[in-house]
């Protein structure tokens, strides 16, 4: 089933929802939806029959910036049964990107909303756990958006591998087998 296949679907569920249809390069069929039906489309994707689509494969977003709209949310769906998948995108602007959260319909979207909120600033409406994941709590700014200021002000430092001798090296192993009893 192609995107197409896929959007008329989905159109004789939801009348009055518009799904575009994307050109891929690759296997996933691709669309966008609207972030005002993005609930009601993914509920639709994954309990009408024909598609099925029952798992919440990845979650993630991109930025545009300086385009407006500058984020787009990006959901991967698969369908097990009909061995098929999709790339469902909701494109939001740069002033307040915010979206409806997916938690109810796939529990696994908590940290994925989680991470894209932390790394992203993108926040997920009615959220059970809306908290940083990856960035410590007082933390300022979002460090995957483009126009997030990069200081890192570091002298580079050489490595250089650990040298032990072969005793060293015996009384490591002793220790450790002693430690595993």
């Amino acid at each position: 089933m192609d995107a197409t296949a896929i959007a008329t679907e989905v159109g004789e569920s939801l009348p009055g929802v518009q799904l575009e249809v994307a050109p891929s390069v690759d296997l996933h069929s691709t669309l966008y939806v609207e972030p005002a039906s993005l609930l009601q489309v993914l509920q639709t994707l994954r309990d009408r029959p024909n598609l099925k689509f029952e798992l919440l494969s990845e979650m993630t977003a991109a930025d545009f910036w300086p385009r407006e709209p500058r984020f787009e949310v990006i959901y991967i769906l698969v369908s097990i049964e009909h061995r098929m998948r999709v790339r469902l995108k909701v494109r939001l602007p740069g002033d307040d990107p915010h979206v409806e959260t997916a938690t109810g319909l796939w529990p696994a979207a908590n940290w994925l909303e989680r991470e894209i909120w932390d790394m992203f600033g993108i926040a997920f409406d009615g959220h059970p756990d809306p908290r940083r994941l990856l960035m410590p709590e007082d933390w300022d700014g979002y460090p995957a958006r483009k126009d997030y200021p990069v200081q890192i002000q570091m002298k580079p430092h050489t490595a250089s591998p650990t040298q032990v001798t072969e005793e060293e090296f015996r009384a490591n192993l002793l220790k450790d087998r002693l430690a595993r009893k």
